[in-house]
């Protein structure tokens, strides 16, 4: 599952957020930036989704999850 990606019905699934509310959460630096499949097709790493997850359920504020985003970001850039 490490190297899994989701689309937007699974981590919607997984996180049990709304697309308008992963797409809002994107805007606001709570949630990572969606990684293009194709032209009309976008997905993100399962590791990602899981680790905002934990985030959440362990009461992380705001502010520490926009630095677990910036992380997670950093990170996905660093394996490019």
């Amino acid at each position: 599952m490490p190297n899994t990606i989701l689309r937007i019905p699974a981590a919607q699934a997984q996180s049990g957020y709304s697309r308008s509310t992963i797409y809002l959460r994107i805007a606001q630096g709570l949630w990572t930036k969606q990684i293009s499949l194709g032209p009309r097709c976008v997905g993100w790493p399962a590791a990602e989704v899981a680790a905002l997850n934990a985030a959440r359920i362990a009461g992380k504020t705001d502010a520490e999850i926009r630095e677990l985003v910036t992380y997670l970001e950093a990170a996905r850039k660093s394996l490019a």
